[in-house]
């Protein structure tokens, strides 16, 4: 009998059972599976969210040039009418204002499937017709994308898959300090999926031979309840600062690796007289840190000094480098770790995104399988990623990226398929006005998210669990066939049948699809997954056999690394693609930009928000990742569901914060500040600082009026935080840099519309307005 399978970035599952009695089982071997996948085959089925037909906003075919963006009523369309019209405008922007007038703005982390990734597919196709303006980066670690080519030579993937591997860190690592925690929360995913969650396994088996974990956090639950681990409660936003303090003591007492500085780093005199205070009067000492960090010199000095008898792991959370001078956090903790002389070795060094999703430190071999080719962009131009507000805002308007001053782009038209900007970017009200800028958005959805409800042309897709696709991750030792169990919702079609339709619109059909269906194109990745495993010595299945079997596990798939080891064992020969062949703590290149809030070393700057310089009811808010849910996907799910209170998302504050405010747990408050505000229902929790209020992301926005402005009623976070750039360096967001007051919502709760569909009109109704 064929087994069947499925996968999504949550995880992998053995379908069973059939109709109302269907079921996804997380795999037998998977030691932790994710609670996100329980919520969905409830989010497929959401009759209500879903989108059934392409649908076009009345305003937009009223011509209101994108004022009424925000709130409108749709009419829904024949899938040819409203391909056609997609059509027209794109030859309309290519014709009255170039290929450059383009923003292909998808985003990643829509499917799991080789095949039907929505970023990929959009790009083959907008290629095909001429190109787009493209985003770089990610929302996930821009500061440490830009930054880590500096310093290290190495690219954030080159860092990420060569992390030393868990099973060295449970043998020999005996100190793993871990800056923002490691939590096997954010490790429920991966994206390109994933067949296991092993993290917190690793790091309870470390904590039984004897390794020491010390969470510096704001929030205790950011590191699972082991033995020989502490909770260090630091003040949000000033790791940076306890980092330079742990250096100034380490080199005070002459506990630093001087041999190693040497040999391996350059700019290290530079960096140490600013750690000293030799070059701005200031010592870098734990009584200088203590106030920022709200720890104490002691605590500080002792911290140190265990470092100094320790083998050390120092791992750098990638929530850390989400902030106001997020390089910094990674630049200071590279340089904690090269003081103490331990990078190179087994278990010990450096490490950034331990825990940040399920594949860092996976002791696995990485195999390069095939993916389907995006072709060649016309369009050179490009922006940082979190800029799309900046951009739609601002068009031609100077800004400075990585040593460049660039300008941003007059964007005539936005199309997005795979993601969710009004879940992911900073400061929704800026944005809801930048995104009434554009003439036209097309977008692709399978429910009436945010974004959704904010396009003009709206074209249906399928969720994964109505197609066939496979799971190929270089970095799972899984090789998954994903079958269709169920059928499409409504008229929705697949991304690339989609715009295959829209190509023929342009004559390059035939370039698109190759002649290809979905069947024919996961056959040739299979092809050429079996001459990448032959390649890799062992040998693949023909293609009907692995869809029969559902799973392919890659033989001797076990394999170790070592950050940095070939650079330690011979840093001539193997010399990093750095200025200097070496680790950077002075970087001559960075300095010579001359960038106010990026030095040329790591350096302390306060954050644009933070409590040390604020009065005592301004609380710092933790925008963490979910647990029910990736990002906002499968918010309509029942598990993201049955997580809520009174329908909305839950936010949690320290008992005696929530008594000093006269605020009761069960209630509903508001969250504000002069961005904007949003509603949340209100938990109690005791293992956090009081300073702190954490609001997870990804609740769909639902941005209405009332007598306090414009708010979030269902508890979106970015309706709070700052949409400006870690630094002139990396433009990066800072989604971690805000503060906000809370106080009891004072009258009638708004009803949450938005797991709801729009409004419609007939077509008829539309054309007597016109």
């Amino acid at each position: 009998m064929t087994d069947r399978y499925t996968a999504a970035h949550w995880g992998a599952y053995r379908v069973t059972g059939a109709e109302d009695d269907l079921r996804l089982e997380p795999l037998a071997d998977d030691p932790a599976p994710s609670r996100i996948g329980r919520g969905w085959l409830s989010a497929a089925r959401d009759t209500r969210a879903r989108i059934h037909r392409p649908a076009v906003r009345r305003g937009w075919l009223a011509g209101d040039g994108g004022a009424g963006r925000n709130d409108d009523s749709y009419v829904e369309l024949p899938w040819d009418e409203a391909l056609d019209m997609a059509a027209e405008e794109l030859r309309r922007v290519r014709r009255d204002h170039g290929n450059g007038a383009i923003y292909g703005g998808s985003y990643g982390w829509s499917s799991a499937g080789r095949f039907h990734h929505a970023q990929s597919q959009l790009r083959r196709f907008l290629n095909l017709i001429g190109g787009y303006v493209a985003a770089r980066d990610t929302y996930s670690h821009a500061a440490g994308e830009v930054l880590l080519p500096h310093i290290t030579g190495l690219s954030n993937k080159d860092i990420e898959e060569g992390l030393t591997s868990w099973p060295l860190i449970a043998q020999n690592c005996t100190l793993f300090l871990a800056f923002g925690g490691v939590s096997g929360r954010t490790a429920q995913i991966a994206a390109g999926g994933t067949s296991s969650h092993e993290v917190d396994g690793w790091m309870e088996r470390a904590a039984a031979a004897g390794m020491q974990t010390i969470c510096v956090s704001p929030l205790r639950s950011d590191l699972a309840d082991l033995p020989n681990a502490r909770w260090l409660p630091v003040r949000a936003g000033s790791d940076v600062a306890l980092m330079l303090a742990l250096l100034h003591e380490l080199v005070s007492n002459g506990r630093h690796d001087q041999a190693f500085l040497d040999r391996y780093t350059s700019g290290w005199p530079q960096f140490r007289d600013y750690v000293m205070g030799v070059s701005d009067g200031q010592a870098k000492s734990a009584e200088w840190a203590a106030p920022l960090c709200d720890l104490t010199a002691g605590d500080i000095r002792d911290l140190a000094e265990e470092l100094s008898r320790n083998r050390v792991m120092v791992s750098v959370n990638w929530g850390l480098q989400r902030a106001d001078h997020g390089e910094q956090t990674v630049w200071a903790g590279l340089a904690l770790a090269a003081v103490l002389g331990q990078i190179g070795q087994p278990g010990t060094g450096f490490g950034f995104g331990y825990g940040s999703t399920t594949p860092p430190g996976r002791a696995k071999r990485f195999i390069s399988w095939p993916s389907v080719p995006q072709g060649r962009n016309g369009v050179n131009d490009f922006i940082p990623v979190a800029r799309i507000s900046d951009m739609l805002l601002n068009p031609g308007q100077a800004y400075r990226y990585n040593g460049e001053t660039r300008s941003y782009p007059d964007i005539r038209l936005v199309y997005w398929a795979g993601g969710n900007p009004f879940h992911h970017h900073q400061d929704l009200l800026r944005l809801e006005r930048a995104w009434q800028r554009p003439e036209t958005v097309i977008v692709h959805e399978h429910s009436w998210t945010a974004t959704a409800r904010r396009a003009d042309i709206v074209l249906p897709t399928t969720m994964a669990l109505e197609r066939e696709d496979i799971m190929v991750n270089r970095r799972d030792p899984s090789l998954i066939y994903m079958t269709q169990v169920l059928a499409p919702m409504g008229e929705a079609r697949n991304d690339h049948d989609i715009l295959a339709d829209l190509a023929r619109r342009f004559g390059v059909e035939a370039e698109f699809t190759e002649g290809r269906n979905t069947q024919d194109w996961l056959r040739w990745i299979w092809a050429g997954c079996q001459g990448v495993a032959q390649s890799e010595g062992f040998a693949l299945p023909d293609f009907d056999s692995f869809r029969d079997m559902g799973r392919f596990e890659i033989p001797e798939a076990d394999q170790t690394r070592i950050l940095f080891s070939r650079f330690i064992e011979d840093p001539v020969a193997h010399a990093l693609p750095t200025e200097s062949g070496r680790l950077t703590l002075f970087n001559d290149r960075i300095a010579a930009m001359q960038l106010c809030d990026c030095p040329g070393h790591p350096c302390w700057m306060p954050p644009a928000e933070w409590t040390h310089e604020a009065p005592p009811t301004h609380l710092h808010l933790l925008s963490q990742q979910p647990a029910t849910r990736l990002h906002s996907q499968l918010d309509n799910g029942s598990e993201a569901a049955a997580s809520k209170l009174q329908g909305r998302e839950v936010a949690r504050m320290h008992p005696r914060t929530a008594a000093a405010l006269n605020l009761r747990e069960g209630e509903v408050v508001h969250l504000h500040n002069a961005r904007g505000g949003c509603l949340a229902g209100l938990r109690l929790d005791a293992n956090m600082r009081h300073d702190c209020v954490v609001l997870p992301t990804g609740a769909w926005a639902d941005l209405q009026d009332s007598p306090q402005g414009r708010i979030c009623v269902h508890g979106n976070p970015n309706m709070l935080t700052i949409d400006k750039g870690a630094s002139e360096l990396s433009q990066g967001n800072i989604s971690h840099t805000t503060l906000v007051q809370v106080s009891p919502w004072p009258g009638e709760l708004p009803r949450v519309r938005a797991l709801d569909a729009p409004r419609f009109v007939t077509r008829a109704e539309c054309e007597r307005e016109v």
